[in-house]
């Protein structure tokens, strides 16, 4: 698992539960279309998998 995750905010978290905001900002994420790069392992999976409607995912 020494692989990498580039994640993208594609949708605004504006009207969504607090919680999907939460994991949003714990992922790192603050402006639309802003990537972040985080190590692949289950913690991470989660929090996409949570919030995977407002997220754009890709393997590096």
């Amino acid at each position: 698992m020494a692989k990498k995750l580039a994640i993208t905010l594609k949708k605004s978290v504006i009207g969504r539960p607090e919680d999907q905001r939460i994991t949003v900002k714990t992922l790192g994420l603050r402006k639309l279309h802003q990537t972040v790069v985080h190590n692949d392992n289950p913690a991470i999976r989660g929090m996409i998998n949570k919030v995977s409607h407002l997220v754009k995912v890709e393997e590096q």
